[in-house]
């Protein structure tokens, strides 16, 4: 029985993606349109592959609200847009200093520094462009999911935020109410953006954006105390990008603050919040409480 739930899940994630990636290659310019050179670099990192939890998280959120809206793999696919954007712009010398991104070489590492800063300048500001010109919802909708999007990328709160902090805390004592000062920008903020934006969209009342918001709390720190679990026993090659370099880094890290143990702790604390986040629905947010266990339980 359980294999067969699990079955159903990963050809919910398959179907999700295609659309998705349907919706990433309609909006985003062709390789062969000018100037080619920073289209090729945004659909090199774009189309890398992963496993787009942000937009089949935003897909979920629609559909646990209506039934199957229209166009929302079109707005979902501007999360992709947004945090591969923060994936380029993270790996570049300057940052995080990485040459593997999702099992194969980083962008600036292809591309050069240059083309890699303006790739990713170029999947950001796409994004924006792709909310507001969504065919099928309100002014005022389009308008709320812009304010999403930017507020969970931007300095207060938001990932560019958390990256400063994370910057700056390398090297630093690490202490859990920065850890978590960290994370809840760097990463939480748009994994809680993604179920918002699929919620606003389908036209979530206030109760229910309220639930998925808690949700989305929920996962997005699960998800960043797996990935740092992860960093520390996975290979390079099971994460698809260089592994250990939090710890040689000196990052302020969940392993780093509580120990593996009591991180995994933490990990299965959160998917059982984030669970209990969603009584307010019925059946239609399963494929919620199914990612949730699935951003958990995973292993790369």
């Amino acid at each position: 029985m359980i294999e067969a739930v699990q079955k159903t899940l990963q050809q919910y994630l398959a179907d999700q993606v295609q659309a998705v990636e349907r919706a990433l290659d309609k909006w985003t310019p062709a390789e062969s349109a000018e100037p080619q050179s920073i289209h090729t670099a945004m659909r090199y990192s774009l189309f890398a592959g992963g496993k787009r939890i942000r937009p089949v998280l935003a897909i979920a959120a629609a559909e646990a609200i209506s039934d199957c809206p229209a166009g929302i793999e079109d707005a979902a696919a501007t999360l992709e847009l947004v945090h591969t954007y923060s994936l380029i712009h993270d790996d570049l010398p300057a940052l995080d200093n990485d040459d593997l991104r999702r099992g194969r070489p980083t962008c600036h590492k292809v591309f050069g520094e240059a083309m890699a800063i303006l790739a990713g300048d170029g999947l950001l500001t796409l994004a924006f462009e792709v909310l507001s010109r969504l065919p099928h919802r309100s002014a005022e909708q389009r308008i709320h999911m812009v304010q999403e999007l930017s507020s969970a990328a931007g300095t207060v709160g938001g990932m560019i935020g958390g990256q400063v902090q994370d910057i700056e805390g390398e090297g630093r004592q690490p202490t859990a109410a920065l850890l978590e000062t960290i994370h809840k920008s760097k990463t939480g903020a748009l994994l809680r953006a993604s179920v918002r934006i699929g919620a606003i969209y389908a036209g979530a009342n206030a109760e229910q954006l309220a639930a998925l918001s808690e949700y989305g709390e929920h996962i997005g720190l699960a998800f960043q105390i797996v990935d740092d679990v992860l960093d520390m026993e996975e290979s390079s090659e099971a994460l698809g990008k260089t592994a250990g370099k939090d710890q040689a880094q000196q990052k302020i890290t969940f392993p780093a603050v509580y120990g593996l143990e009591r991180s995994r702790s933490m990990a299965e604390e959160e998917r059982l919040a984030a669970h209990r986040a969603l009584r307010i629905f019925d059946d239609r947010a399963e494929r919620l409480r199914q990612i949730a266990d699935f951003i958990v339980q995973r292993r790369a």
